[in-house]
């Protein structure tokens, strides 16, 4: 603009000499020489006078402009500034609000794992370690109350006369020792887990007990067969040679015994030892103490037995301990599965615990947006200064202008 006065000011001369010119023609022409002259005269002091005038207006309008521009320049400066740090004030905030949230997040979702885990390892230590406790403490009863009944040997031979009154029966005999080892299995093992009279596979034969083995991952579970014998005859005899003091006729009656023993367990393992129906042993019960203590006397006898035919031989003191060590096996059985579940439950806190990192990730993709948002405010107040520089229109122009480019930068910073 200031170009623009400049070029008027340079041809204004000219123009006003060419008016006066033509005035002066036209004086001319209409006669009087002197009065020409006074009037070129004077047309030049008014040429020069509105000359000077035009110049003094023009200096005065580009000083007034000049003013303007650096006023509103500095001005403009100084808003972008305090929008910058205010902008990054609020970006310095947002970040420390966002690490303390992150933070305490991380805090509190660890602290509350910590408590789970804690938790389901003090529930699992205190209920394995009662059950063993408790289990082994009956075994160590059982085996007292074994050791006992063997010291009471003499005392148990002494009722013998009213076992032979009671047993002459043979049906009789084995009803008690059925009736005795259910009554074992009731009180040991949990309901359910145990049949009566159970046919093995289609063409098996029926056993008396067939204990359902814990096995893990089975529907249908492996049994454990316990048929309950007594074989009387032998054991009288060897009592009436012991009581005789014939010691050739207590050493037949102990080879018959052994015999009689031995030739049940066969039976045993040839009928109800039939895998994978069954597990690859079998229980044969002597229903009375006295006569499981002459077994056991029998150097390798029921060792023997194990070995060839996979029978164990058990008498009421002993059954109760292996029945505790299945029942054991329920227990831990049980505790598995609720340690599965658990594991499940801490799975499931896991997978929550990625999406929440996938959430802290956009947060933290959003914050760095904001960032690149600032950026492009700063580079548009760069465009501005640049503009600024280069001002050449009128004042409402450059305002126009300004409010444009801010309308602008507040559209990208909503955006954002």
């Amino acid at each position: 603009m200031q170009e623009n006065f400049s070029g008027m000011a340079l041809f204004l001369p000219w123009i006003v000499a060419a008016v006066a010119l033509l005035v002066a023609l036209v004086s001319v022409l209409r006669g009087g020489g002197g009065r020409f002259e006074r009037l070129l005269e004077r047309e030049a002091q008014e040429r020069a006078q509105d000359v000077e005038y035009h110049r003094a207006h023009l200096s005065e309008v580009e000083r007034v402009l000049s003013g303007r521009l650096d006023q509103f320049r500095l001005e403009t400066s100084e808003r972008l500034s305090l929008l910058a740090r205010s902008l990054g004030q609020d970006q310095a905030e947002g970040r420390l609000l966002l690490s303390d949230a992150l933070r305490d997040m991380a805090q509190s979702q660890n602290e509350q794992i910590e408590r789970i885990r804690a938790t389901v390892n003090e529930q699992l230590h205190g209920a394995v370690e009662k059950q063993m406790q408790t289990s082994f403490q009956r075994v160590v009863e059982q085996f007292s109350a074994m050791q006992k009944a063997l010291g009471e040997v003499t005392s148990v031979t002494a009722q013998i006369g009213d076992l032979k009154r009671l047993f002459s029966n043979v049906k009789t005999r084995g009803g008690w020792g059925e009736a005795q080892c259910r009554s074992i299995l009731d009180d040991i093992l949990p309901e359910g887990s145990y049949e009566t009279n159970f046919r093995l596979g289609t063409g098996g034969e029926n056993v008396e007990f067939a204990v359902k083995m814990p096995v893990r991952g089975s529907d249908v579970p492996p049994r454990l067969a316990i048929d309950s014998k007594f074989p009387t005859e032998a054991y009288e005899r060897l009592l009436n040679a012991f009581e005789a003091g014939d010691a050739t006729a207590e050493r037949q009656a102990r080879k018959e015994l052994e015999n009689a023993v031995r030739f049940e367990a066969k039976k045993i393992a040839s009928k109800y030892i039939l895998p994978p129906v069954t597990v690859e042993f079998a229980v044969l019960y002597l229903p009375t103490d006295g006569l499981y203590t002459e077994i056991a006397r029998m150097p390798g006898v029921i060792d023997e037995i194990g070995r060839l035919y996979r029978v164990m031989v058990m008498g009421p003191s002993l059954l109760p301990a292996m029945l505790r060590t299945v029942h054991l096996g329920y227990v831990t059985l049980t505790l598995e599965e609720r340690t599965e579940a658990i594991a499940g439950l801490l799975g499931a806190t896991r997978q929550e615990m990625l999406r929440m990192d996938q959430v802290l990730e956009k947060l933290h993709r959003n914050a760095g947006t904001m960032g690149n948002t600032i950026e492009e405010a700063r580079q548009r107040t760069r465009v501005l200064g640049r503009r600024l520089r280069a001002l050449d229109g009128t004042n409402e122009d450059m305002e126009e202008s300004l409010r444009a480019t801010g309308s602008d930068v507040s559209g990208k910073l909503g955006s954002g």
